[in-house]
C-alpha cells in the first residue's frame, strides 16, 4: 500500500484542522432540529387556528348587534315617520290651539308685494288652558280612552248628596272641573319642565 506522504509546515497544520477520514455525524442533533421543528409548526397551527377561531365569534357577536341596533334605528324611524306624517302635524298642532294660515304674500327684492295677505281663519277658542303633552302622552291617553267603554246598565247619576261629617259645597262657588284637578296616567309630571 502506498503510503500518504506526510506534510510539514504549513499544509501540516491545516491538514490536522480537517479530519483524516470520513466521520458520520451525531443523529441526535439532527432527529431532535426535526422534532423542534415539527412541534413548534403544530403549536404555530393551534395558535392561528384559535386566533380564528377567536374572531369568528366576535365577528358573530357583533353581527347580532349590528341587526338589534338596524331593528331599533328601523323602530326609530317609523316613529318619527309616524309623528312627522301630515295628519299627526295637523292633529298636534289643533290640539296647541293652531289654525291653518291664510294666503301669503311675498317680497319681491325691489320691496313691492306680491300677492294679497289674507289672516289666519279664527277658531272658537276654549275657555281652559291648553295643556301641551308630549306625543307619547296622547296617544297613551287615547288608547285608554278608546279601551274603557261605559257600561251599558251603568246609570251616569251624579251624586252631590255631601259625604256624612262633610261641610256642604255652597251653590254660588264654581265647582272645579275633576279632570283639570286629578293629575292622570297620561299627563306624568316632569322634573325639570
Amino acid at each position: 500500500m502506498a503510503r500518504k506522504p506526510e506534510l510539514k509546515g504549513r499544509a501540516a497544520r491545516l491538514a490536522r484542522l480537517f479530519p483524516a477520514g470520513p466521520r458520520q455525524a451525531a443523529r441526535t442533533p439532527f432527529v431532535l432540529l426535526v422534532v423542534l421543528l415539527l412541534g413548534g409548526g403544530l403549536i404555530g397551527l393551534l395558535v392561528l387556528n384559535s386566533a380564528l377561531s377567536e374572531g369568528s365569534f366576535k365577528m358573530d357577536d357583533l353581527q347580532k348587534d349590528t341587526k338589534s341596533l338596524t331593528d331599533e334605528e328601523q323602530a326609530l324611524q317609523r316613529d318619527i315617520d309616524s309623528y312627522s306624517a301630515p295628519d299627526a302635524l295637523q292633529r298636534r298642532a289643533s290640539e296647541l290651539g293652531m289654525v291653518p294660515g291664510g294666503d301669503p304674500a311675498f317680497l319681491n327684492p325691489d320691496g313691492s308685494v306680491k300677492g294679497v295677505p289674507s289672516p289666519a281663519a279664527r277658531q272658537s277658542v276654549p275657555d281652559a288652558p291648553v295643556v301641551v303633552r308630549p306625543p307619547e302622552a296622547v296617544l297613551f291617553s287615547q288608547t285608554i280612552e278608546s279601551s274603557t267603554t261605559p257600561e251599558p246598565n251603568a246609570s251616569p247619576v251624579p251624586d252631590d248628596s255631601p259625604a256624612p261629617g262633610a261641610d256642604p259645597v255652597p251653590s254660588d262657588s264654581p265647582v272645579p272641573d275633576p279632570a283639570v284637578l286629578a293629575p292622570t296616567a297620561a299627563d306624568p309630571e316632569t322634573p325639570g319642565r
